[in-house]
């Protein structure tokens, strides 16, 4: 510094440093968002997946073996489910893997649950 205030490679590098700090900040920032979507999304694909096998083991009849798929929408988050329902050992019980996905990423899957259904 001179009497009369900075010189110019100072203030070059303080601006330097200015802009590092500033980028990584928003990397932060970005990076802390793109994770708060990812787990919300989980969140609703998992409530979407305890609801799918709550209304099996509320209906009186017994879902049917084989593999059940369809579109649904939680907090306007458009989710694909998919059902497979096999037999067990005990007639009167059925399993059910419900995995649920985005549309548009059938193969990545955001929640996956089993559970049994047992008929009345």
């Amino acid at each position: 510094m001179t009497g009369r205030g900075f010189t110019l490679l100072e203030v070059l590098v303080a601006l330097f440093v200015a802009a590092v700090t500033l980028t990584a900040a928003g990397k932060a920032v970005s990076m802390a968002l793109d994770g708060e979507t990812a787990s919300r999304q989980r969140t609703l694909a998992l409530w979407l997946a305890e609801n799918r096998l709550a209304e099996l083991q509320s209906t009186p009849n017994m879902p049917v073996a084989g593999t059940h798929e369809g579109l649904a929408s939680q907090a306007g988050l458009a989710l694909r489910w998919r059902e497979e329902v096999s037999a067990t050992p005990n007639r009167r019980f059925r399993l059910v893997r419900i995995s649920v996905a985005r549309p548009e990423q059938p193969d990545y899957q955001l929640a996956h649950l089993s559970g049994y259904v047992v008929g009345k």
